[in-house]
């Protein structure tokens, strides 16, 4: 399969993205991932992204297109690929339909992933994560606590609420992205690839694109 998955922070797209993967061996692709593989890989175009990022700046959309472009081209994407949280904005997603044009690669579905801000709110200010930045194992106190309060189950560092995860800080990032990346709703809709999912659960989320592209 291969598609984007839309929606707000905290709608479940990582978690969606890991199960498709498991369906028929989709590799899932974030500009974070491609970002810091270019980077660690050393190549030119990484190295000039990581210039940017050591500045505290963007890295510009000419140079993410150009790392995409080559990640796209890699063999363990011919068996499909899931892009979790690209494009962000509409000129992304302009020069993206460009690039999969020119490798003549077709979308299958753009899934978006619709959660009432309430419920994304409460799932991300109960969220916890180990303090161990080789752990990173993520908790909820509401519905997936560690087994000794504040203490991480797989290695025993302290379990803390991230800066980002704050109500203040999580109203903000939702603020953003229904600025900058809600309208690529109604682009993938004139689009014809649209598909908007209100299920509860991941697994619903997942069938739901799975009856899409069988359909």
């Amino acid at each position: 399969m291969r598609l984007i998955l839309l929606g707000a922070p905290g709608a479940g797209k990582g978690t969606v993205a890991k199960l498709l993967t498991q369906v028929d061996g989709s590799v899932q692709i974030s500009t974070g991932d491609i970002l810091r593989g270019a980077v660690q890989a050393g190549t030119e175009l990484g190295k000039q992204a990581d210039a940017y990022m050591k500045a505290g700046d963007l890295v510009p959309d000419s140079l993410i297109m150009g790392i995409m472009e080559t990640r796209l081209q890699e063999p363990d994407c011919a068996q499909g690929f899931l892009l979790d949280g690209f494009p962000r904005t509409i000129p992304q997603a302009e020069a993206l339909k460009t690039l999969l044009g020119k490798l003549s690669i077709k979308l299958d579905v753009v899934a978006n992933i619709d959660v009432p801000r309430e419920e994304i709110l409460n799932r991300l200010t109960t969220r916890r994560t180990c303090a161990n930045t080789a752990c990173q194992a993520i908790y909820n106190v509401r519905s997936q606590p560690p087994k000794v309060e504040g203490i991480c189950d797989k290695c025993g560092s302290p379990v803390v609420q991230r800066a980002d995860e704050t109500e203040e800080a999580i109203s903000k990032r939702l603020d953003i992205y229904n600025e900058k990346t809600a309208p690529l709703v109604d682009f993938y809709r004139a689009e014809g690839l649209l598909l908007t999912i209100n299920s509860p659960s991941s697994e619903g989320v997942v069938n739901a694109i799975r009856e899409r592209i069988a359909g």
